[in-house]
């Protein structure tokens, strides 16, 4: 196997001519439940870019019509929303319609990836290893869902992230219980077997993928609060993986990417068992761009910083 090169410092931002972007939006905030990560992620771009001497502006749709966009001239949008509406193909089809470039993966992918189910299901057509999964309802059978994938499991919903609405089940019955606080978000709720190795995750920044990251939550698993508003969940980089396995990792973020349709940007997380079996968790099309975020810090490790890993991926802006 070809081994991946990581050193990528200036690839793509040397000799930038900030006008060569015009005038640029930032889309930031929404009306998902992760809109206050949105607001941190897209206020950390829009510094990036102003330091960078962009003309950047900040664009909350949640605050103003999308046509505005047209209307006052922008050339180009760096997409900083996460979930619904922003992450979800949403906002990605309507600046199509505009005609306006955008960051990040189509309307296809963006659509494809929120959905974990049918990620899911994609993968599992081409073999590539997922985690026992089972989709619940309000009569499910609770029994049988853990006689299946044995406990502890975890709850989620199928089109939500930054672990929103997400439960780890200890005992029968608090299963319920998780479904009916998933469902509160989306009416598509799975249970998923838990895989307790470790969790990983791989950064992609066009066709190459950045070092492998492993995440270790300093309490229970990885939810929202250890994501965003602890600061002793260790992150690994270099991740303690093998050379081989490091690369197959790699390797399988690009290739599940890639089914997706996803492109520019983005990020695959991963599960390892106790025998040091990868599954895939999930895709994430408009990943976070805070100071707890994950590709700045694998990218800060191949070299880039901040400010140019925010240019290299609003060089990479694309209609459709």
């Amino acid at each position: 196997m070809t081994p991946v090169n990581t050193n990528i410092s200036n690839a793509g931002t040397s000799n930038i001519d900030p006008a060569e972007f015009g005038k640029v939006a930032v889309l930031l905030g929404g009306r998902s439940a992760e809109r206050e990560v949105s607001l941190n992620s897209g206020k950390a771009v829009l510094a990036a870019l102003r330091r960078s001497g962009v003309n950047a502006h900040p664009f909350d749709p949640e605050e103003l019509q999308l046509q505005l966009l047209a209307d006052e001239d922008f050339d180009r949008a760096f997409i900083a929303l996460h979930g619904r509406y922003g992450e979800d193909g949403t906002v990605q089809g309507a600046l199509e319609l505009l005609g306006i470039p955008y960051t990040g993966s189509g309307v296809l992918a963006s659509a494809l990836a929120m959905d974990k189910w049918r990620t899911k299901m994609v993968w599992q057509a081409e073999k590539l290893p997922v985690p026992d999964y089972v989709l619940l309802e309000e009569q499910s059978d609770w029994e049988a869902v853990v006689q299946r994938l044995g406990l502890p499991l975890f709850v989620k919903p199928a089109n939500e992230g930054s672990s929103v609405g997400m439960t780890e089940v200890k005992k029968l019955n608090d299963l319920p219980g998780a479904y009916r606080t998933a469902v509160v978000y989306d009416k598509l709720v799975l249970a998923e077997k838990n895989i307790g190795g470790g969790e990983y995750t791989v950064g992609i920044l066009g066709e190459q993928a950045l070092p492998v990251i492993k995440i270790e939550p300093a309490h229970g698993f990885y939810d929202y609060e250890a994501k965003y508003l602890r600061n002793d969940t260790r992150y690994l980089c270099p991740s303690g993986l093998t050379l081989e396995q490091e690369m197959q990792m790699q390797q399988l973020a690009k290739q599940s990417f890639s089914l997706v349709g996803g492109q520019g940007w983005g990020r695959v997380d991963f599960l390892m068992d106790e025998k040091g079996k990868v599954y895939l968790l999930e895709a994430n099309t408009s990943p976070g761009m805070t100071d707890h975020s994950l590709v700045p810090m694998a990218a800060k490790h191949s070299g880039m910083n901040f400010d140019q890993l925010v240019l290299r991926i609003l060089r990479m802006t694309h209609v459709g």
